[in-house]
């Protein structure tokens, strides 16, 4: 039915429900004549009188009666459908998957979006812990995290925390006896614990930065984990040197469990992120997530 059919039926309606063109017309803000000439239309096309008309009253007829009863409740579902679209935009529904490293699942996306979802129970939350850089849209994903420098052109990013500096740490256990390294290259000379970022891809080189110069060494050792976590328990048990976010390595250094080395070569990345193409910005769910992630200074 086109948009001027539903128009002159409930212009009808509204007339039967006021028992007066002048009242109806007021309401629908129209004329009463032009008002007169959509209900004359209407009747014309159905080849029925739906409305008697005296000069005091205006009442419906039976074929009008039988049209609101049919009609009414159908209008009243499309209302209430409309209205629980609504609701929709004030209580977003649905899932929202995300591909993070651990450290970002654990620091960032885990504390605040455990706080969220208990306010929105329609809304689920998928968190695919995944070291590697990750094809979101090939994948199905609505969303990934990654420091901002590993974003893909023609994506949207949001940064959901400052700056992240990197250490190198180990345990007075493992330096005990062992000459402190002093340059990049006397890392070779130790044992390191390494990240493998894929099962297809190589052993991460450790990116390091003083000046100008920046240096992607890579280290050997008897372990190589895909998980930030494991590495920080290796490092704990002198194991040998890690390379890791200072935040998650802070509490262990003030305890003294952990030590740094080479602070002058440690490098900060710009923060991380969380992006997503561009086409999903207008979904009522990921906005929701994205703006309880985004990072406020």
């Amino acid at each position: 039915m086109s948009g001027d059919k539903i128009s002159d039926i409930q212009a009808f309606l509204q007339v039967a429900r006021e028992r007066s063109f002048t009242r109806a017309a007021a309401q629908l803000g129209v004329s009463q004549s032009a008002l007169s000439h959509t209900i004359r239309a209407l009747e014309a096309r159905l080849g029925l009188r739906l409305l008697t008309r005296t000069t005091r009253s205006v009442a419906p007829t039976e074929a009008g009666e039988r049209l609101i009863q049919r009609v009414v409740p159908r209008f009243e579902a499309i209302a209430e459908e409309l209205a629980s679209f609504e609701e929709l935009r004030d209580k977003p529904a649905g899932t929202v998957r995300i591909t993070t490293p651990d450290f970002a699942a654990n620091t960032i996306l885990w504390p605040k979006l455990s706080k969220l979802q208990p306010k929105y129970p329609k809304l689920k939350i998928e968190v695919a812990i995944e070291p590697g850089l990750t094809d979101i849209v090939a994948d199905r994903f609505d969303a990934g995290v990654r420091f901002g420098d590993q974003i893909s052109k023609g994506m949207t990013a949001v940064r959901i925390s400052p700056d992240i500096r990197m250490v190198i740490v180990g345990a007075p256990s493992y330096l005990k006896g062992r000459p402190l390294p002093r340059t990049p290259s006397d890392l070779t000379a130790h044992e390191c614990i390494n990240m493998r970022f894929s099962v297809r891809g190589g052993e991460y080189a450790w990116e390091l930065k003083k000046g100008k110069r920046n240096l992607q060494v890579r280290v050997q050792g008897p372990w190589t984990f895909n998980s930030i976590y494991p590495v920080i328990d290796a490092a704990l048990a002198g194991f040998g040197l890690a390379y890791m976010p200072e935040e998650l390595a802070l509490p262990h250094i003030r305890s003294g469990r952990l030590q740094t080395v080479l602070k002058d070569w440690c490098p900060t990345f710009p923060g991380l992120h969380l992006f997503f193409a561009s086409q999903r910005q207008s979904s009522p769910a990921l906005s929701l997530v994205v703006e309880a992630l985004r990072y406020r200074r």
